[in-house]
């Protein structure tokens, strides 16, 4: 029986890359995104496998991680991985955020977090396995002065801590709890002039800018795994290590 895995934020970027990754093992795959046509973009892309599911739909909601799990099971029988990519980073000086920016930060990069994992908790529990695995973000972990990112900061640090803490609660359930942490990506949310792209490079010590496949191999890493729990997985080219 083929695994089926959920994926937020599936439309674009990050998410479409790992969604990508898991349709070319054969897995299932039910894809998020806040629109059906964001969605049937991203399956059209896909080459329409028979095997991914689109559930649109606002992942802040409640109802809406209900639909991404209940469609699953109705569709393929069991859910055996959680992607929680869904996540939107707003760079900028404490005193210039809005509060618009922050209600949109706490309900796609926090409750966007807490719903799909507690509906994947209460399933996976139940079935004695699974992986949740969550995209954070490296700055988290290693604030840095040249990018002052408050919001991110803050959502994203706190992300990493509760993976450890839902790593905890769910040891006894087998199921692996994980998170990888990216530093800067090449993703199409990156203005493509040359200043810009040598100042990212600068944020890390190697002076490279990752790209989508070194996240999609440490998720793929981590959601293959069988001992690694309650893991932030840093893919950011050193960037954590410090100022250098």
């Amino acid at each position: 029986m083929s695994k089926t895995v959920i994926v937020t934020g599936a439309s674009s970027g990050l998410g479409f890359a790992i969604a990508r990754a898991y349709l070319e093992r054969g897995y299932n795959v039910v894809g998020n995104a806040r629109t059906q046509a964001r969605l049937e973009e991203a399956a059209a892309r896909l080459g329409n496998p028979h095997n991914f599911l689109a559930v649109a739909g606002d992942i802040a909601r409640p109802d809406t991680a209900r639909r991404l799990f209940a469609q699953a099971i109705e569709a393929f029988g069991q859910v055996d991985i959680l992607i929680n990519n869904a996540g939107i980073f707003i760079a900028k000086p404490v005193g210039d955020y809005t509060e618009e920016e922050l209600e949109a930060i706490v309900d796609t990069n926090l409750k966007g977090f807490f719903y799909p994992s507690q509906a994947a908790a209460k399933h996976m529990a139940a079935r004695g396995s699974g992986h949740i695995v969550s995209i954070t973000a490296s700055i988290a972990m290693q604030p840095n002065v040249k990018v002052p990112a408050l919001l991110p900061v803050l959502i994203k640090g706190g992300l990493n801590s509760a993976v450890r803490g839902l790593a905890l609660e769910l040891a006894a359930s087998h199921v692996q709890v994980n998170a990888v942490a990216p530093g800067i990506i090449e993703t199409p949310l990156h203005p493509d002039d040359e200043g810009t792209r040598a100042f990212l490079r600068g944020l890390a010590p190697s002076g490279e800018i990752g790209s989508p496949q070194d996240i999609v191999d440490a998720v793929l890493y981590l959601t293959d795994s069988t001992f690694v729990s309650g893991t932030i997985l840093n893919v950011d080219g050193g960037s954590t290590t410090g100022v250098w």
